[in-house]
């Protein structure tokens, strides 16, 4: 077949573009790779639906379980953690709470079995939408963490849509989380998620103003700093990131979320660095791996030279309106032979236009990422036939 497809052009129309003869070379390495030693990382890892289930974008997700946890079990080779049923798994976009207590149990299972590091999502999306009281939030949390926890997982404390809509004040959430971390077995990883990736989660901490809510987190995590491992910070702010990280007690690590700055966060500076959780470690977590394989032995600027080209692509993933980028994560999933098929759970596969898949195509086979680059360009042909593309 073909090298050469006809994807959408900016201006519209069609242009040509010919896909890589073979993949890059860091996709060689061979699987089982150790963790790396300078940097913990967390890839956020997302789901596989069952195409044949016949569901609806309301109702509850049907998931592959053995293509969801296989590419579980590609990133665990990869020598990369596993942060589960995050919204990268698509919590509260398609995948409610039974499904995600399913997924934290089997994933948490799969990790036991191949000892795996895995870290998994507690939030309150067990309750229905609509007034509710702050105990009835907390009552929601401590449910999800007891699970987490059952499991030997590590918990990650995520931001509530339910406690941002009942919070009447910073002094809520600080009362909140006083009573989970009091709580937990093991030290958690906090994670504050921006209303980029959640509008419904705008003024969380208790404000709209980033300096007062950063005021009131760190206050929680100082109050508390023998149960907080770390904190996740999703704000797209590398600047923010970077002061918050200095204040940070001896011993809470930084992990960072921004998918627009990550290279750089990483790498750090003269005090201190991030480690990471990030969704875009799901579709680079090759690349990911070996850059940090590199990292562990001084080198930074092998670490960047691997890893910024990197950063258009997550750029591009995480554009406006940043909550679907769970869309093109799946596509390259798909494109990369990960899974069969490009349905998502909720019907996100269509949250997405055909020039924004086709633009993350073409990026994510410039860096090499897919390992038959000519399997991936005769499924995004498929796809552009369904669009009404002729090739």
């Amino acid at each position: 077949m073909s090298a050469r497809l006809l994807l959408p052009a900016a201006g519209g129309g069609l242009r040509p573009y010919t896909h890589r003869a073979a993949p890059a070379a860091f996709l060689a390495a061979d699987a089982g790779a150790a963790p790396a030693a300078s940097r913990t990382v967390f890839a956020a890892a997302h789901v596989v639906a069952d195409p044949y289930a016949d569901t609806t974008p309301d109702g509850p997700a049907a998931l592959d379980w053995d293509a969801t946890l296989a590419f579980r079990r590609h990133l665990w080779a990869r020598g990369l953690g596993v942060a589960e049923a995050m919204d990268t798994a698509q919590r509260g976009m398609g995948l409610d709470w039974a499904g995600a207590a399913e997924l934290i149990r089997r994933s948490a299972a799969e990790a036991r079995a191949v000892g795996g590091r895995i870290a998994c999502g507690v939030g309150t999306d067990q309750l229905a939408p609509g007034a509710r009281s702050l105990a009835e939030v907390r009552a929601a949390y401590e449910e999800q963490l007891a699970l987490v926890e059952e499991t030997g997982a590590q918990a990650i404390l995520m931001a509530s849509r339910a406690l941002a809509a009942a919070a009447d004040g910073p002094d809520a959430y600080r009362e909140t989380y006083a009573h989970l971390l009091r709580q937990a077995d093991r030290p958690v990883i906090l994670h504050w998620l921006g209303p980029m990736f959640d509008p419904a989660l705008d003024g969380y901490w208790g404000s709209t103003d980033l300096d007062a809510a950063t005021a009131t987190f760190l206050d929680v995590i100082a109050d508390h700093p023998d149960k907080v491992d770390g904190i996740k910070i999703s704000l797209l702010d590398a600047g923010r990131e970077i002061a918050v990280r200095r204040r940070l007690p001896d011993g809470v690590r930084c992990y960072t979320g921004d998918d627009f700055h990550y290279p750089e966060l990483v790498a750090g500076d003269e005090q201190g660095f991030s480690h990471a959780l990030l969704g875009i470690f799901d579709p680079l977590a090759p690349l990911a791996a070996a850059a940090l394989r590199v990292l562990d032995t001084g080198d930074v600027e092998g670490f960047r030279e691997l890893l910024d080209p990197s950063v258009e692509l997550s750029r591009h993933l995480f554009e406006a309106p940043t909550r679907f980028y769970k869309t093109g994560v799946v596509l390259l999933a798909w494109l990369a032979g990960h899974q069969d098929h490009f349905a998502m759970a909720g019907h996100q596969q269509s949250a997405r236009s055909l020039p924004h898949l086709a633009r993350a195509y073409e990026l994510a086979d410039t860096l090499g990422l897919f390992p038959d680059p000519g399997l991936a360009a005769a499924r995004m042909r498929s796809l552009l036939a369904v669009y009404g593309v002729e090739q």
